[in-house]
């Protein structure tokens, strides 16, 4: 059976450059890969056709002696997967080339491959730190410990012992990957000789073993500012682990979260409190000292107060941190049943719950009388 021409198997113009070529069989691999088609004999077919297509075309002097003298110009050279120049061919525009694009575009990978030696900015670090509400709305400055790497600086990160020096590596020269023949499928991976750095260290660096890196543990610190709260983080430019291969630094994030409180609740800008009260106060009315972190200021309580009744105190609350006004201190009343009383205190609180029987009831507790009026008529209303 008659080979069919491979610009028509690829469908491309004779002319075409090799930016076309490798387009076209991008397209056309990934469409009749086998994995894309488990169950399909004629896809795998077709796949081995464009492959054997596109590893003549792309290589300038098999298409020059397939231009001229057909497919006996490149017998013998066009193998597929079987020949010389499957999977481990080494020639520039080879299968092996297209290899990674294409089956990186399959799978997720692709894209340019990064010199194994280029430089590498250092990973971030985060630190969780916990503040006093006090010191979050104040503002502070804290001393921190942060483990990470630092550059080595006896080998100025390089790795190598001063006076030794590195080599390519043999095993992937240079390339720090190498790739594996395993049946149907080229499989890629990191340089077991130099674990994908590409460079062999004749003698490694006594103080960091060859890493270029070191671990120690810095106190820094960091200024606080006014106002934060919990979620927000403070950036520390450069004081992340160090890059490798002369790369820049990583960052640090510093991570707030503020401790509770004894006696504050925060929500953003305003702060909330409990004030208990005694029920002779909530009910001739009264002054009270309360809290705030400005120090104490003075609560008009006024006559027939009720538990859960909310007192605004403006401004006494935080002033957020991306700015804007202060918020407010919200004081919620409870009244506080009295306890451990004498017999004289028990006698003076039924002489003067008999006297409010002897009045209008519902005038002295509305709420009580509303809420008992409602009971009974509930249940007159379940009466058949």
């Amino acid at each position: 059976m008659s080979k069919r021409d491979y610009y028509e198997v690829l469908g491309v113009e004779r002319g075409a450059d090799q930016k076309d070529i490798k387009k076209a069989y991008r397209r056309l691999a990934q469409k009749f890969h086998p994995d894309r088609n488990p169950d399909d004999d004629k896809a795998a077919e077709k796949f081995r056709e464009v492959s054997e297509a596109y590893e003549v075309l792309a290589d300038s002097e098999k298409r020059a002696a397939y231009d001229q003298f057909g497919h006996a110009g490149v017998d013998g050279q066009a193998g597929g997967f079987g020949g010389a120049g499957g999977f481990g061919g080494a020639g520039a525009g080879g299968f092996s080339d297209i290899f990674g694009d294409v089956f990186g575009d399959i799978f997720g990978g692709g894209g340019a491959r990064r010199h194994p030696n280029a430089p590498q900015r250092g990973s971030d670090l985060r630190y969780n730190l916990e503040l006093d509400l006090e010191d979050a709305v104040a503002g502070t400055s804290v001393d921190i410990r942060v483990p990470r790497h630092i550059e080595c600086e006896r080998c100025d990160g390089g790795g190598a012992e001063p006076g030794s020096s590195k080599e390519t590596c043999p095993t992937c020269n240079g390339m720090g990957q190498v790739r594996m023949q395993q049946g149907f499928f080229a499989v890629q991976q990191t340089c077991p000789t130099c674990h994908g750095s590409g460079q062999h260290i004749k003698v490694p660096c006594h103080k960091c073993h060859g890493e270029g890196r070191v671990r120690e543990t810095r106190t820094l610190s960091v200024k606080i500012p006014a106002g934060v709260d919990t979620g927000d983080r403070i950036r520390l430019n450069g004081e992340g682990e160090a890059g490798l291969n002369g790369g820049p630094p990583g960052d640090l994030y510093v991570q707030v979260a503020i401790k509770p409180h004894h006696i504050f609740q925060r929500d953003g800008r305003h702060l909330q409190c409990e004030v208990p009260i005694n029920f002779v106060d909530a009910a001739l009315g009264g002054e009270l000292e309360v809290p705030t972190l400005d120090g104490r200021v003075k609560l008009k309580i006024p006559p027939e107060t009720q538990t859960g009744k909310l007192f605004r105190l403006k401004g006494k609350g935080v002033k957020p941190v991306r700015g804007g006004p202060p918020g407010d201190l919200l004081c919620r009343v409870v009244v506080e049943t009295p306890v451990k009383l004498g017999e004289e205190q028990k006698e003076l609180l039924r002489r003067f719950q008999e006297s409010l029987e002897g009045t209008n009831s519902h005038h002295h507790s509305p709420k009580k009388s509303s809420f008992f009026d409602g009971v009974k008529k509930f249940f007159e209303d379940m009466k058949p």
